[in-house]
């Protein structure tokens, strides 16, 4: 799920666009054959054990397997194709480890994540009434009326605190560990790959400063973006057509859930990281961001005379 952006002439970006989306058809296509051979192997299997958990430790199995191969030649893409480098890529993808498939060039990892909640209801909106980008396409639920606090008032799915399982997983990769609900495992990888594994994270409420700190520290790729960010007509690119804040009683009922308290925590987790990034690695002048100086010290080591 995502999009690619690569410095490229027009018709080569149609191509690549067109040769994604024919490779997620077929990705979907397996995925519906590998359903269909689950249910076969339910009712043709003869072993002792019970023949429907057999037939679906199977079917996982097979995912996995298809999913590995998927991101292997995904690593081998991004990594050898010397042609167009530099390159940027961006769309909605966990964090995969470079490193696993034997690669020694990781790419630079950056991400934006919001206030879950907030995210939750820009999102639950979305769903009904698109956005400015695109606002004649048809959305899965529109003409669904019911506000997000009629919703939580309901015991609604789409709003229900489940749906807030989204920037943990991400952050914590491919693992399927990592999209079990509320594993606490997964909160902790995810914030170890935010230290670890990306560059900067930035959060919405604060976008300025994240353009401004990717200007001072990739100018190859950002240079003159705050300017544009502040002057430029897209620089918010797309905006909810239609959205009603919730009330403090919707909000209190979904922070009540345990599920709400982790994404809350890497949230907070993640805001407090940028801050001390911002704090102790640039210095704004007249409106722009500068590199600290050297901000760390180091001694020589010589070895011992005999």
């Amino acid at each position: 799920m995502g999009l690619l952006r690569l410095k490229m002439p027009p018709k080569f970006q149609l191509l690549a666009l067109v040769a994604f989306a024919i490779a997620m058809i077929v990705l979907e296509n397996q995925i519906q054959k590998l359903e269909e051979s689950r249910g076969k192997l339910g009712k043709n299997l003869s072993f002792p054990m019970n023949r429907s958990q057999y037939a679906d430790d199977l079917f996982n199995f097979l995912i996995i397997i298809y999913l590995f191969v998927f991101q292997v030649r995904f690593v081998k893409n991004v990594t050898l194709w010397k042609e167009m480098k530099p390159a940027f890529y961006h769309g909605h993808v966990s964090f995969l480890d470079f490193t696993k498939f034997g690669v020694k060039k990781k790419p630079i990892y950056i991400n934006v994540i919001r206030d879950p909640i907030e995210r939750l209801v820009s999102y639950y909106y979305f769903l009904r009434f698109g956005d400015d980008y695109r606002p004649g396409l048809r959305r899965r639920k529109q003409g669904d009326k019911k506000t997000f606090d009629e919703c939580v008032a309901a015991g609604g799915s789409d709003c229900a605190p489940e749906k807030l399982w989204l920037q943990i997983p991400f952050f914590c990769g491919h693992y399927s560990e990592c999209w079990n609900i509320g594993s606490k495992w997964a909160l902790e990888q995810a914030k170890y790959n935010l230290v670890n594994e990306y560059m900067l994270v930035g959060v919405t409420e604060e976008l300025e400063d994240f353009v401004m700190m990717l200007e001072a520290a990739l100018p190859r790729f950002f240079k003159g973006a705050t300017e544009l960010y502040r002057t430029g007509k897209k620089s918010h690119l797309r905006k909810t057509s239609e959205k009603k804040p919730p009330t403090k009683e919707a909000i209190a009922r979904l922070q009540q859930s345990d599920i709400w308290k982790m994404e809350n925590e890497f949230y907070e987790f993640a805001l407090e990281q940028f801050q001390y990034v911002r704090a102790h690695a640039v210095r704004e002048k007249d409106g722009e961001l500068y590199l600290l100086a050297q901000n760390f010290f180091y001694e020589k080591i010589y070895p011992k005379t005999t």
